[in-house]
């Protein structure tokens, strides 16, 4: 039997391969965000974070934040997973994780730290069984975001049962004790890694988390077409690392 660390490595592996075949899209038109809210349903139902719903949907004021970017992770055409990258900033200040841990983040945010909230992270219950990468696959966004606008924390909204993973894998810390998010049944703890300091191993561990600028800016460019209030922050990537 595989030990948890080669098979993580044999995961990751294969998820380089099967790169050429998955295409991150944006979440624009009605018609995209509400297969990505159905698919939040059926996962969220599956490990029984939610509880039935007639709407079979599941959205939040969050989704359409203008720091807000939600993304469909498609293989072969379908829909097999997404998450949601929220970046905050001192001006920008909401996001699922700010509002459940403000104590902790928002002294942060005043010290002027950008920080990468990646939340509602879902796959096809169903997919996942035959494709196992896709969590690495899907978490590749959070890395993207992080080296997008030069964050200086990744963070992670995480049940405890999953958080020696993130630990092992994602070099992320505890930062906070599980409390309950709004819209769920089960706690989520908030975990973090400084980024700046752990880029370069994640990304010599793990080689399928690097990206170019080019993608960084196809995926995350939209802030420049935008248009934000004067209460609201200009996002102002750094595409220097390739």
């Amino acid at each position: 039997m595989q030990s948890s660390a080669r098979a993580i490595i044999s995961a990751v592996g294969r998820g380089a391969e099967l790169l050429t075949d998955v295409d991150y899209h944006l979440a624009d038109t009605a018609a995209e965000k509400e297969k990505i809210y159905n698919l939040r349903y059926r996962a969220y139902l599956r490990e029984g974070a939610v509880k039935e719903s007639a709407d079979a949907r599941v959205t939040d004021q969050y989704d359409e934040l203008p720091n807000a970017w939600t993304f469909g992770v498609y293989l072969h055409g379908e829909l097999c997973s997404s998450v949601r990258i929220s970046v905050l900033t001192s001006e920008w200040r909401q996001s699922t994780s700010a509002d459940v841990f403000p104590e902790i983040l928002l002294p942060r945010l005043d010290r002027g730290e950008v920080m990468i909230d990646p939340t509602r992270f879902v796959a096809d219950p169903d997919q996942v069984k035959r494709v196992p990468e896709l969590p690495y696959l899907t978490t590749r966004l959070a890395y993207m975001a992080c080296e997008h606008f030069n964050a200086d924390l990744g963070l992670a909204i995480v049940r405890p049962e999953h958080q020696a993973f993130y630990r092992r894998v994602f070099l992320h810390e505890t930062i906070a004790e599980p409390r309950l998010v709004p819209g769920l049944t089960k706690p989520f703890g908030l975990m973090a890694a400084d980024f700046p300091t752990f880029r370069k191993k994640v990304f010599e561990r793990y080689p399928i988390m690097r990206s170019t600028a080019f993608e960084r800016r196809m995926l995350f460019g939209r802030s420049a077409q935008r248009q934000l209030s004067p209460q609201q922050p200009l996002l102002v990537p750094d595409a220097a690392h390739a």
